[in-house]
């Protein structure tokens, strides 16, 4: 196997990073004066940075949803291209970002309605980007920031639709831990949750190499060696978080998910329930199945400071118990007799056969039913 890793993204990480952003715009060319900044509240734009940005036209836009729709993203897009932006910076989550990265790839074609964005998504027909973007995460999860693909929801469709555009890599992503710190507890740890899932998932992916599994390893002990301090609310472990979903985002940027986050989708688009909930229940089912036909597990194990997949499974459990989560699909609301259409929707193009073992419908029903019910046992047993 030839091991080859690319990943374009100028990464900075550091608390307080955000204020390099004027420098940053400036290294990308002096002809960009047109800086479109989409975030996800307008409290954001009362960072001192935006002092900083007079040499700037900047249009400032606040998108509040998560799981971005076909509909919402043909809005903004609506709302942004008379402004003809030269850089987008999108300061956020996953949902943000998605919207960025994009709109980067919007610009390049007069799009007549949300139907016409549909078609243009679902058969791949954007070219290279128009616009460079940055990103600034405020969750340490996602790694969208050092990713090059979007995931664009469509409900009416009953789909998650994935912008992929190898050229849609970000010019650079600031990673500023002091934007994740005053994030709410359950968010702080179903984004860390999240992260950790990247990276277990880069881990045994098909496409897995040596650098990543190097950074999906590092990834995961950074963030299992810290989940207690985050649980307890101590401010050190959103660094470590932050730079635990950066290196998470940059092992799966090369390798794309599995089997957890294939499942979880339509978990997502009919239950709400959030994302990193979903994906961390299906960790340790997953891991199971996996595990016999992984190289390196016991290295994984380590980094993950666990036994085995019940273990994992206790453990996640006890964290988002901890955070004010239900850990069972039961809870969330699902109804078992709809288990296996989730099933069939839980076998996801480009991530289910990616899974190092054969997914099947009827083995994702088996992982369902294993989640449905919350287990009996003692949580902190697991710690």
């Amino acid at each position: 196997m030839i091991n080859s890793y690319y990943n374009p993204v100028k990464t900075m990480e550091s608390a307080g990073v955000f204020l390099q952003l004027p420098e940053v715009i400036k290294s990308m060319g002096s002809e960009k004066t047109r800086v479109l900044v989409i975030a996800w509240c307008e409290d954001v734009f009362a960072h001192e940075v935006f002092q900083k940005m007079g040499d700037y036209s900047v249009k400032k836009l606040v998108f509040t949803e998560s799981n971005p729709t076909v509909e919402q993203l043909f809005q903004v897009y609506l709302e942004t291209k008379e402004f003809s932006p030269e850089v987008v910076v999108a300061v956020g989550g996953g949902s943000i970002m998605d919207v960025a990265k994009s709109l980067c790839c919007m610009y390049e074609k007069e799009i007549a309605d949300e139907d016409e964005l549909r078609i243009l998504i679902q058969e791949k027909k954007f070219g290279p980007p128009a616009v460079r973007w940055i990103g600034v995460p405020t969750t340490a999860g996602t790694g969208s920031e050092v990713t090059c693909w979007a995931t664009i929801w469509d409900p009416k469709k009953d789909a998650k639709r994935s912008l992929e555009n190898h050229d849609n890599y970000a010019y650079a992503a600031l990673v500023d831990s002091d934007l994740t710190k005053n994030i709410p507890l359950k968010l702080a740890v179903s984004s860390a949750l999240d992260a950790a899932a990247h990276a277990i998932e880069s881990y045994w992916a098909k496409g897995t190499n040596l650098v990543s599994r190097a950074m999906a390893l590092q990834a995961v002990s950074t963030i299992m060696e810290n989940m207690g301090e985050l649980l307890s609310g101590k401010a050190e472990a959103h660094e470590a978080m932050a730079q635990g979903s950066m290196l998470a985002g940059m092992a799966f940027s090369n390798t794309k998910t599995t089997a957890c986050h294939s499942i979880s989708y339509p978990l997502t688009m009919h239950y709400g329930i959030p994302h990193g909930v979903a994906v961390s229940m299906l960790l340790a089912p997953v891991l199971k199945m996996n595990a016999p036909v992984v190289d390196g597990m016991e290295e994984l194990f380590h980094a993950l400071h666990i036994k085995d997949a019940e273990t994992l499974r206790k453990y996640i459990g006890y964290c988002l118990k901890q955070s004010g989560h239900p850990n069972s699909l039961k809870e969330w609301g699902v109804k078992r007799e709809e288990l296996s259409h989730l099933a069939e929707l839980g076998m996801t193009k480009g991530r289910a056969d990616n899974n190092p073992v054969e997914l099947t419908q009827e083995k994702v029903l088996g992982i369902l039913e294993s989640i449905y019910e919350e287990a009996n046992e003692s949580y902190r047993s697991a710690i």
